[in-house]
């Protein structure tokens, strides 16, 4: 693995929308392509799903990708002025819109960018990638990276990660997670899409490990706004306490779920091992 260090972005840089160009119904949450004065982005709604948590999970996760020198579309906060979209005829679309006045999150368009397939796309993943991808989504308790929606695209002949508003789950019910649940392992990185190739689980680890700490946790929470991290507070000092509570409390979370000993490090190499174990099933004969 390499010695190069990743430093987190000064600043997101703050957009506005203009255009809304075309909805991606892959996902559930509607995410759409959105033209703004710094360009195309896929834009992720906080109207949509679980709401403004998903665009937090969305920003910590795709720094703490691009802090371990994994390729991400780059992240912008994407202001929604209220005459946006006004005339979009799905209501669907016209309620999500709604919804989500003010501050959302984008990720670079990558133009010309394909969905991953092992089966086509294999060549571009190395065994270091697969290992650090299945480590990051350990660590982040990522579910959304399978065979069914890999949430990886080939652009440039390089892989990138998109999409990681459903990890960090725990943030979604904060006052049932003490220590212990913190440090639990994570089975369902058994159903990842890179396991079978993550064969360097354990090297990478050590690695990715020490490149991780509470100053880094902090830098990346600076970088995620107020307006997303508290709900329902009003007056200034009231927000900007919440807030601040609100990113001890991921940092918190972070910093003791990274301490040795890591049983969802232990859990992936074990899934892993499972996975290889499993008899190749064979495809069923056409009609």
């Amino acid at each position: 693995m390499s010695t190069e260090q990743y430093p987190v972005p000064s600043a997101l840089p703050r957009l506005t929308a203009s255009r809304y160009v075309q909805p991606l119904r892959e996902g559930g949450s509607l995410p759409a392509i959105v033209d703004t004065d710094g360009g195309l982005y896929v834009v992720k709604f906080r109207g949509a799903g679980q709401g403004p948590k998903a665009l937090v999970a969305e920003v910590i996760v795709g720094l703490l990708a691009e802090s371990l020198g994994l390729a991400t579309p780059s992240l912008a906060l994407v202001e929604l002025p209220e005459s946006f979209g006004r005339s979009e005829p799905d209501p669907e679309i016209q309620d999500l819109l709604r919804g989500s006045r003010g501050l959302n999150v984008g990720l670079r368009f990558l133009e010309g960018a394909f969905n991953f397939d092992p089966s086509a796309a294999g060549e571009f993943v190395t065994p270091d990638f697969a290992s650090l991808v299945v480590w990051l989504d350990a660590f982040t308790t990522n579910p959304d990276r399978t065979h069914r929606n890999p949430n990886l695209l080939i652009w440039g002949r390089a892989p990138w990660l998109i999409d990681h508003g459903a990890a960090l789950y725990a943030h979604h019910a904060w006052e049932t997670v003490d220590e212990a649940r913190t440090r639990t392992p994570f089975p369902l990185i058994e159903k990842h899409v890179l396991l079978a190739r993550a064969e360097r689980i354990a090297e990478v680890d050590e690695w990715a490990s020490a490149r991780l700490n509470a100053a880094l946790f902090e830098e990346i929470l600076a970088r995620v706004p107020e307006e997303l991290l508290v709900e329902g507070v009003s007056g200034v000092d009231g927000v900007a306490a919440a807030a601040d509570a609100a990113r001890r409390r991921y940092v918190a979370y972070l910093t003791t779920r990274l301490e040795a000993p890591r049983r969802w490090v232990e859990e992936a190499i074990a899934a892993r091992g499972r996975v290889l174990s499993e008899p190749v099933r064979r495809l069923s004969a056409r009609r």
